[in-house]
């Protein structure tokens, strides 16, 4: 779609890196009375009788005007390469319903199918009539067919439709500022005339751009960023502004590449309605969690609704989490990522042109745009705005097993044991919600969890931990006085009220229910309360808080939804569900987030140690204080395979993600079991769930469980790697679960690979993910790839895969520390450390170890911890032979004393 208006020298101002700009010309334009109506009804792009009617004279002028207004949608962008296409000349396509040629009418069919921008995206089927009364161009794609929800707009806007345009520039310490006017309401209610526009240089390769109401405060996410203090001194990154209409373009300084181009469509700022349209470089788009999908978003008009959901995993739906963040990559390998910071409901809307629309219901805008320029730099500038994940305690990075209807704390028990004596690996027990009595939080079922505290405290005597579900909902039916948690609740104040001020009832598990308002600093210490008194009867070891999005299986509460503004919006994003009160409109997507904050906070204090949460809802910062995992999915193959989206969590700043190993729905399969262990013991979080009277790793064949047995036993003697890029993660804002694209970023056959893995930048996973097949095809970018004995070419490569064999390949020049393992990471920590060095034609390896006591909170900011960097130089191995390699070792030794004995590993054998 072409801009709105072609532009001038004198509508566009120029900052470079030197931060220099034009002073603002003074806008021409009349501004209207500030009680104008809406837009005025506009001329209908139709023909009319009228028209025919018109004489000679007007039909010359007419046709003097229409081959003017086609040569200047030809032209050329001239100096401005940021405006999209013009599109082409000539008649529309046949299958295109197309108006008269008015002077409306040709510059609606002049707009190209991609760059039309959604007009009417209300959920109705779109009209003339509906269309036409908000002046705007209807064109019917399929002629004799409804419009389908996801698909090319019949209504969209016309070039000319009215905007903002910037009032005025001017320079501030960090970049610029500037107002914001319009002389035209728009078709939404409460229509903000007059807004701000900051942009804000905050480093080199970070720009924050914010978009205001200046006269009236609104809701801004309550997550610490960082402020900065002063303005990037070399950006890489230049912006451009147009005046009117009102845009911002962003290019990287380096190529040229037009990051985000804000003139292709007009910019909305109404009370419960805002939108920003943009164009992308790429179309390689990445990240806009949560939502089950390819790891590499489609962009042929995809919606993606942003507002959390109790719903299980399926395609097109928006789930537990919001993640309104995105990576993209651009021709040449360089990469980007753009973040809106806002919490209220919204649609991501990705079209082929390419571009991408944000359209949310409240907040403000608030965007940052990151420079790179490599993908894994995206990232790292991306947590250095939200906060870079905890550091886990080491036992999180074992086997976790737990199921749905173990019923009684004995046939837990029993489980337990049952694992043991197959000698399959197993550091943590879990307990879902059947443990509590009657379904209420802090407290066990007396009759057939009776043996709940012996139990754990067996667990922690072989050197495993326990972890307990709780869910937020409390029950408030009890009689005054019999359940503690509700009445201090009550007293203390700590729930969410509803408009009337009264405490809010819904219904979850346990009946009629209150919700924490865990945005309050009181909620956090009634939690904490509540959690020490539990944890003085049952010794739990960490904490997994599920429907907290929260669920409520009410519409809205006992006393239904109020009628007001906010429970109906003038546009409702997509698959939403919830009663959205007062603060709750703005805050419920930030609930799972507040809650694990209380959560973590609390842990430390009990155990005095690194807590252990996981969580099912999710915003962005969840890192610093939780994992996730990926929800209730099914025993299914398709969800074996969209659980590679861990991926997408990795680059959301989630490191500790996985999927419930063998599924929680549905009766998994040995073969399906088998394949999802395989692949599970390299989710960063590994854990198997499963449902009421479903099968758990000790119930297959004897080749079953040795083939499980052997997989987790591989993921143990990789601890070392493991924990090592979880200290990465923590300190850089690295990922652990890597897209091959972050490491191959020239190479575009990676950029949709989501069937292999990454861990780390030299550990390469491709497991099946098919049924019946004793094989996978594998794509090995340019380098070494070793196995065990051979070396795999570059390219396409089709593996040998039995039952029993999960494909691992090591890239050249890594130095992977390994450890001898057992059944329990406490055991295996105390084995003798290996190396594995997988050497380059020049016989060089490089490598690393982060080692501490695996438990203690912020060792690295403490000093207490060994780091180790491994490095082989000039080392000849000839083809076919293994010889001993020497090593130059650098070992920073803190306060923590390293205990290991190291075993020199040879290299392996490069022969085919």
């Amino acid at each position: 779609m072409v801009s709105y208006k072609l532009l001038t020298p004198e509508d566009v101002y120029f900052s470079g890196g030197s931060g220099s700009v034009e002073e603002p010309l003074e806008e021409p334009v009349e501004e209207k009375p500030a009680n104008s109506p809406l837009l005025e009804k506009k001329t209908v792009c139709s023909a009319s009788t009228s028209f025919i009617a018109l004489g000679a004279f007007l039909l010359v002028v007419c046709v003097v005007w229409v081959i003017g207004t086609v040569f200047w949608l030809r032209s050329p962008s001239g100096q401005f390469p940021h405006r999209p296409p013009s599109p082409a000349s000539g008649s529309a396509s046949a299958s295109t319903v197309v108006s008269a040629p008015s002077r409306e009418g040709l510059a609606c069919s002049g707009v190209p199918e991609n760059w039309r921008f959604d007009c009417y995206p209300e959920k109705v089927v779109v009209t003339r009539e509906l269309c036409e009364a908000r002046n705007c161009c209807f064109i019917q794609v399929s002629s004799g067919k409804k419009p389908i929800k996801d698909g090319v707009p019949w209504c969209f806007y016309p070039p000319n439709f009215p905007t903002y345009w910037l009032d005025a520039l001017n320079d501030t310490d960090l970049g610029f500022t500037a107002q914001l006017k319009k002389s035209e309401k728009t078709y939404y209610p409460k229509d903000v005339e007059t807004i701000q526009l900051d942009v804000l240089y905050e480093t080199d390769s970070r720009l924050r751009v914010k978009i205001t109401d200046p006269s009236y405060p609104r809701f801004e996410v309550p997550i610490s960023v960082p402020n900065a203090t002063q303005k990037a001194s070399s950006p890489l990154y230049t912006v451009e502004f147009s005046k009117k209409p009102f845009g911002l373009i962003v290019k990287r300084t380096s190529t040229g590449t037009v990051i985000i181009n804000t003139t292709v469509a007009p910019v909305f700022y109404a009370d419960q309605f805002l939108q920003l349209s943009t164009s992308l470089p790429t179309r390689y788009v990445y990240g806009l969690g949560e939502h089950r999908s390819t790891f590499l978003h489609d962009i042929e008009w995809n919606t993606l609704t942003m507002w959390a959901r109790d719903v299980a995993p399926m395609e097109k739906t928006n789930l537990y989490g919001v993640h309104p963040f995105y990576l993209g990559m651009e021709q040449g390998g360089s990469a980007h990522g753009v973040f809106l910071l806002n919490s209220n409901a919204m649609d991501v809307v990705l079209q082929p042109a390419p571009a991408i629309t944000w359209r949310t219901i409240g907040g403000i805008l608030d965007i940052y745009i990151f420079l790179g320029p490599d993908p894994s730099s995206v990232i790292q500038q991306y947590l250095q705005v939200v906060g870079s994940p905890a550091m886990p305690p080491y036992w999180a990075l074992g086997y976790h097993l737990c199921r749905w209807g173990y019923n009684s704390s004995d046939n837990t028990w029993e489980m337990v044991r049952t694992m043991r004596k197959y000698g399959i690996p197993q550091d943590v027990q879990w307990n879902d919600i059947d443990y509590m009595d009657r379904s209420m939080d802090f407290t066990m079922d007396p009759q057939n969890f009776a043996t709940l505290p012996e139990m754990v405290k067996d667990l922690h005597s072989h050197g495993q931990k326990y972890v307990m579900i709780l869910d937020p909902g409390i029950s408030s039916t009890q009689q005054p006085g019999t359940y503690w948690p509700y009445d201090d609740g009550l007293k203390r104040g700590i729930f969410i009220n509803d408009s009337s001020g009264q405490t809010l009832i819904g219904k979850v598990w346990p009946g009629l229910t209150a919700f924490p308002d865990f945005s309050s600093q009181e909620t956090h210490r009634w939690w904490y309360d509540n959690l020490q008194r539990f944890h003085d009867k049952v010794q739990f070891d960490g904490l997994w808080i599920d429907m907290n999005e929260p669920s409520n299986f009410l519409d809205g509460s006992l006393k239904g939804c109020p009628s007001n503004d906010l429970e109906n919006p003038p546009y409702t994003p997509g698959k939403n569900s919830g009663c959205k009160t007062s603060v709750h409109y703005n805050m419920h997507s930030l609930y799972g987030l507040l809650e694990a904050k209380a959560s973590s906070s609390a842990l430390k204090m009990i155990l005095g140690k690194r807590p252990f949460v996981i969580s099912r809802s999710t915003f962005p910062s969840q890192g610093l204080y939780s994992g996730h995992w990926l929800g209730d999915n099914r025993s299914q193959w398709t969800d074996l395979y969209t659980s590679i989206s861990m991926l997408t969590f990795n680059i959301l700043g989630i490191p500790l993600i996985g999927a419930d190993i063998c599924g929680f729905g549905g009766t998994t399969t040995e073969e399906m079991c088998v394949r999802w262990t395989q692949l599970g013991a390299f989710y960063p979080f590994t854990r198997n769930h499963n449902s009421i009277n479903e099968k758990d790793p000790s119930a297959f064949s004897p080749s079953a469980r040795t083939a499980m047995q052997e997989a987790l036993l591989l993921r143990y003697s990789l601890f070392p790697l493991l924990y090592t890029l979880f200290h990465h993660a923590h300190l850089e804002g690295h990922t652990v679960a890597r897209p091959l694209l972050f490491e191959f970023p020239n190479d575009e056959k990676t950029y949709s690979i989501d069937r292999q893995f990454l861990w780390g930048r030299s550990l390469l996973v491709t497991p099946v993910l098919d049924p019946g097949v004793s094989y996978v095809v594998g794509y090995f970018p340019k380098a070494l790839w070793y196995d065990f004995f051979t070396v795999s070419s570059n390219g396409t490569v089709k593996l040998q895969a039995p039952l029993d064999k999960i494909n691992v390949h090591l890239r050249e020049g890594a130095v992977i520390p390994t450890q001898r393992p057992n059944t329990t990471l406490w055991v295996s920590s105390g084995q003798p450390l290996h190396l594995i060095c997988s050497l380059t034609d020049e016989g060089t390896a490089a490598g690393d170890l982060f080692w501490d006591d695996g438990e203690t909170i912020d060792t690295y900011e403490t000093d207490q911890y060994a780091y180790i960097v491994f490095h082989v130089a000039k080392v000849i191995v000839p083809q076919g032979f293994v010889i001993d390699v020497w090593f130059n070792t650098e070992i920073i030794l803190s306060q923590w004393s390293f205990s290991s004995d190291f075993v020199y590993s040879s290299s392996l054998d490069r022969s085919l």
